[in-house]
């Protein structure tokens, strides 16, 4: 299994977990993102690729697996994902280029080639 793959493992195993132990915080968590992401302005592929630089920019790992796997099925291109990570790094600098990294791996793992 792919790096990236056992990333969006841990955030379902997490979720779990929490959902259990604390049922009501967890709740209104997912409730929050679920009403946030329910906007219409934007499209879910726009979104994800918007995510996908704060993922980036923010350096998390879990959330940028999370947010290339949907922004793949939500039929993003791969130079797409890439752009919207660059973006960070030309807001964060240096650390976020490094996270660049986990990007192209999470693009690899989710992403068809081009063409």
């Amino acid at each position: 299994m792919g790096t990236m793959r056992a990333r969006l493992e841990q955030v379902t195993e997490l979720t779990h977990r929490l959902s259990k132990e604390y049922p009501e915080e967890t709740r209104a968590f997912l409730g929050f993102l679920q009403k946030a992401e329910e906007g219409k302005a934007l499209d879910l592929r726009i979104k994800e690729l918007i995510n996908i630089g704060l993922a980036v920019a923010d350096q998390c790992e879990w959330c940028i697996a999370f947010h290339v796997e949907q922004a793949a099925k939500a039929e993003a291109s791969r130079d797409e994902i890439v752009e919207a990570g660059f973006m960070a790094v030309v807001m964060h600098g240096g650390p976020a280029y490094m996270y660049m990294t986990p990007l192209l791996e999470a693009v690899d793992e989710f992403c068809r080639e081009p063409g």
